[in-house]
């Protein structure tokens, strides 16, 4: 027998693996969508499976949710996406990814040393930032976020 061509909240979230709470979510930030049947029940399309993935791969690389939701904007209603579509989407996240691998980088060779406020290495601080000279840039671990200099 064919799978059936439409899901419900409740075989979409088995397949996907994701919460029913979190694909309700999903719908009211306008990631995925459902047509509702006569009795007000959520029926999926099976391309939605396709969608649900790309969200939660985009995820899980840092993508905020919104910038997600941006990209899919960009398919027509009803189409999954594909591996062109991924491919094109990563393209235009790759800066704010390598962006934030640095960032991580940085802090991992920085966070036990000295995060710019003073918290984790009192002696390292007295020579890195003496009398708390970072306190004039405002809140915020200074150090740990900087961007190096080219």
């Amino acid at each position: 027998m064919p799978p059936a061509k439409e899901l419900t909240i409740g075989d979409l979230s088995a397949r996907s693996g994701v919460p029913q709470s979190a694909l309700r979510f999903y719908e009211r930030q306008g990631l995925i969508s459902s047509r509702r049947t006569t009795g007000n029940q959520r029926r999926y399309d099976r391309t939605t499976l396709r969608r649900i993935a790309f969200i939660r791969a985009s995820q899980r690389a840092g993508i905020p949710l919104a910038q997600v939701g941006e990209v899919l904007g960009f398919l027509p209603e009803g189409q999954p996406p594909t591996r062109e579509f991924w491919l094109r989407a990563s393209e235009c996240w790759r800066e704010a990814l390598d962006d934030r691998i640095a960032q991580l980088q940085r802090m991992r060779d920085r966070f036990t040393t000295c995060i710019g406020c003073g918290c984790l290495s009192f002696d390292e601080c007295a020579m890195v930032n003496p009398n708390d000279e970072l306190s004039a840039r405002g809140p915020g671990a200074h150090l740990l976020e900087a961007r190096p200099t080219r």
